[in-house]
Order: structure tokens, then C-alpha cells, then sequence
């Protein structure tokens, strides 16, 4: 049986993430560290980690997984910027680490004004100089795959290749593969010929053992359209066929997916039904 989950909500606490999960049905649960809309964040206590830990525990939750502040921009051009965004990272693992998480996700960067070469370049010093800083800790990056908006980075399996071959530390990073980002960058994958051959690919390029996590999301926008508008399960452009593929993928059996679906604004509750929905779509395409 495949592991599924969801982003959940950390207002009003580490645990609370915990409890969410728990009661929409989830296997495993993925939260932001901090505020992901701002630089700073509140120092984590040793009160935070253990109720964390204890919370995950009772809710029988596994691979907790943390996605870093979209603030940061480890591609940027611009030194005062790029070297903010350096420290914010680290912090990222450290936050992670304390609370005994094995993995961060992040957005590769977007090169903004340089070139893709350039912003390539830039991540990998990123990555280099955060390692640099976080020697000991046992917590990994993941690069996640983008939709290929704008600027960004990641969008391309050899854009992937090139940051996970160009780093000085190559055991400390995996990669989290979203489904929706797959989809708009212009990898097909809703037919039986073209999952395979997105498959193929990926595993070429990239290497299917290093795919740590995957986001389960639907696509608002057609294929290849570069835009990054998730959907719920079924409802957006990329069709149950791709789910029902990817949940019934032998090689996926033991790495942990999480919805990113829309929660609306209606409040927690509602946010926790339609996670419920997405996890029922998906257990339903589940073959005994």
C-alpha cells in the first residue's frame, strides 16, 4: 500500500501538524519549519521537538518531511540576496534536525537576471557553502522538480543532473518529483506509453533511487503550459491514469507522497475534508 499524506498547517504548534494529518487519515505528513513568508523565525525548544516527536508517534505518522521558505532563492544573481538566502537554508536543516526530520525540500532558485548557466552555478555554491555549515547533521535536501515558470530552475531533468553532479557532497541531497510541475514542465505522463517514458527518463537522467518524496498534485493548467497551478486529485488536466500508475509503481512502494492540493479558504476543517477527499481519490486507484 502505497504512503500517502499532506502538507499540514504548524498554527499553533510543531504537533499541531501531527494531529491534522491524523485526523484527515494520513500515513505521513509534511509541514513548513516556519513562517514560510518571512526571514525570521521563532527559536525552536526542546518542549517544540519532543510534543513533535510524541504528537507523530500517536498519530503512527512516518517520514515527516519539511519544505523550506519560498523567500529563499539559492540561484539569485544578486550577493546580498543569495547569501541571505545561504543562511536561511542552513538554518532550514538545522530547525529540521531538531525536530528529527530527515529531509528538506526545496525549490532549486531562479536565476532572475543572469542565465540558467550562471543561476545552475550558483545553486550548487549555494549547496556547497550550506553543507560547509551544516557538517554532522544527518538531515538532506531535496531538490524539487519545477513547473518552469518564469525564471526557475529545476524544471528539467538535466538541470536536476547538473546541480546533483556538480555538488562537493552528492550523499546529501535526493530529489522530491511533483506530479503537477512534471506535467507543466512538459513531461507527459497520463497514458500508459508516456508514464513509462517520463519514467524512463527520470531514471536516466536523474535516477529513480534518488527520488526520496513525491507531490501528488493535479495540474490546473495543460500539459507543458510551465505554469504552476495545482488541482485537486481527478479534477485538473493530468487524469487519474497518471495517479493510478504511479501509486500501483512498484518502484515507488516505499517513498512517501504528500497532496499539495488546494485547501481554500474556509477554514481548517474545510481544508481537512478536501485533503480527505484527495486521500480517498487516491486510495480508491490503489490495486489489491
Amino acid at each position: 500500500m502505497p504512503i500517502l499524506g499532506a502538507h499540514q498547517s504548524i498554527t499553533g504548534g510543531y504537533y499541531r501538524a501531527a494531529e491534522l494529518a491524523r485526523q484527515c487519515g494520513c500515513d505521513c505528513v509534511q509541514l513548513f519549519s516556519k513562517n514560510n513568508n518571512q526571514w525570521r523565525a521563532k527559536e525552536l525548544t526542546d518542549d517544540d521537538a519532543t510534543r513533535f516527536q510524541t504528537a507523530l508517534r500517536e498519530a503512527n505518522l512516518i517520514h515527516p518531511l519539511v519544505h523550506d521558505s519560498y523567500l529563499i532563492n539559492l540561484a539569485a544573481p544578486d550577493e546580498a540576496l543569495w547569501r541571505r538566502s545561504v543562511e536561511a537554508y542552513a538554518i532550514e536543516l538545522r530547525r529540521a534536525e531538531r525536530l528529527g526530520i530527515p529531509f528538506v525540500v526545496t525549490h532549486p532558485g531562479s536565476f532572475t537576471t543572469s542565465s540558467e548557466e550562471a543561476g545552475l552555478a550558483r545553486i550548487v555554491q549555494a549547496l556547497d557553502e550550506v553543507h560547509g555549515q551544516t557538517r554532522g547533521l544527518a538531515v538532506k535536501t531535496l531538490l524539487e522538480n519545477t513547473a518552469g515558470q518564469g525564471s526557475n530552475l529545476g524544471w528539467q531533468f538535466e538541470q536536476l543532473a547538473t546541480i546533483l553532479d556538480g555538488v562537493n557532497d552528492p550523499d546529501r541531497i535526493g530529489v522530491c518529483i511533483d506530479t503537477c510541475h512534471v506535467f507543466a514542465a512538459g513531461y507527459p505522463i497520463s497514458t500508459a506509453k508516456d508514464y513509462k517514458a517520463t519514467m524512463r527518463k527520470l531514471d536516466t537522467i536523474v535516477g529513480l533511487r534518488l527520488v526520496k518524496a513525491i507531490h501528488l498534485n493535479d495540474s490546473k493548467r495543460e500539459l507543458g503550459s510551465r505554469v504552476d497551478r495545482h488541482e485537486h486529485i481527478g479534477q485538473g488536466k493530468i487524469g487519474l491514469d497518471a495517479f493510478r500508475m504511479l501509486l500501483n509503481d512498484p518502484r515507488f512502494q516505499n517513498t512517501p507522497m504528500y497532496l499539495e492540493t488546494p485547501k481554500e479558504e474556509d477554514g481548517e476543517n474545510h481544508g481537512l475534508k478536501l485533503d480527505a477527499m484527495n486521500l480517498a481519490t487516491l486510495r480508491g486507484l490503489v490495486e489489491s
